[in-house]
């Protein structure tokens, strides 16, 4: 659309949406995003229709994106109280909503500037994104690149994206998100952020795969968990929930205090888990005892993400 056909969509948006249909999707809930006010937002990543209505199923992509704002909102305003400009990397960024989102919060909504870099392996992904942002106004204070996250140089990314400005050790991300980085992806948006130093960290991971196929090859042995171990299903879904907590724990082992909650409501999606953290500190010893003491009792089998926090 063109900056005018998305002024006169506003305008059918702002008419279509009674008080009456909008709480039908908010579920009278406060949501920062509403179809009537962020319209062209929502039309550009494709959840209202030609006629500003909204289907179902993007009801529940509708639904996902805000309640994930509410979850980042301490952090958004802790960030937005003690910087300047906030500075945000989206890790395996894929379509790119929670990026476009938070760029147009950032404008309309808290006034503050934003200098967000989305980072994709797609190159077309990539392309689609820096699209939409520009459609909507929101070019200079979001672009996108193409890279594999264990390839990003976030500094060069970063200098590519918004110029020198700052001095090198001022450039780190405040944030850093990563929704659905499928297995070993999640671990290096998490380590690429625990080495940045980031203030803050927002992953919702999904395809817990590499521990499971550890835990296959462990089948023959004599162990406590070797039911689980030769049983497919059990297989999956602990080596899910361990993962995580190797995570959670490798996260409190570098000073970050950590969180896992529900993303969205089960009955959406069963990629519901969100780890969020927050930098408090460097190192503490109790976490990583436990992470080791954890491994050791499960086949002494670790994730990528010990592999790639080593000398961090």
């Amino acid at each position: 659309m063109k900056s005018l056909d998305l002024l006169e969509f506003q305008e059918k948006a702002k008419a279509h949406w009674t008080p009456e249909r909008e709480a039908k999707v908010t579920g009278g809930k406060s949501w920062l995003l509403r179809p009537g006010l962020a319209a062209p937002l929502l039309r550009v990543i494709g959840l209202l229709n030609r006629d500003a209505s909204m289907s179902a199923d993007h009801v529940r992509k509708f639904s996902q994106i805000n309640h994930m704002i509410t979850l980042l909102a301490p952090q958004l305003t802790d960030l937005m109280a003690r910087h300047a400009t906030v500075r945000v990397l989206d890790a395996a960024c894929g379509t790119s909503y929670l990026s476009l989102a938070l760029g147009w919060l950032f404008r309309e909504e808290w006034k503050k500037p934003l200098q967000l870099v989305g980072v994709d392996a797609e190159p077309a992904v990539v392309a689609t994104s820096q699209a939409r942002a520009n459609e909507l106004g929101l070019g200079q204070s979001l672009r996108f690149v193409a890279s594999r996250l264990e390839d990003l140089d976030w500094d060069a990314s970063f200098v590519a994206s918004f110029g020198q400005g700052t001095a090198t050790h001022s450039r780190r991300p405040h944030l850093t998100v990563a929704l659905h980085a499928c297995d070993t992806a999640t671990d290096y948006a998490l380590a690429a952020a625990v080495r940045l130093k980031s203030d803050a960290i927002a992953v919702a991971p999904c395809c817990h795969a590499e521990l499971a196929r550890k835990w296959k090859d462990l089948g023959g042995l004599t162990h406590p968990f070797a039911p689980v171990f030769r049983t497919p299903n059990l297989r999956r879904d602990t080596a899910a929930n361990i993962t995580d907590t190797l995570r959670v724990l490798l996260l409190r082992s570098r000073g970050y205090e950590v969180t896992a909650t529900e993303f969205v409501p089960s009955a959406h999606t069963p990629k519901n888990r969100l780890l969020l953290a927050t930098r408090r500190g460097n190192f503490l010893k109790e976490a990583e005892d436990q992470h080791q003491d954890l491994k050791g009792s499960l086949g002494d089998q670790g994730i990528k993400l010990e592999e790639l926090l080593l000398g961090v």
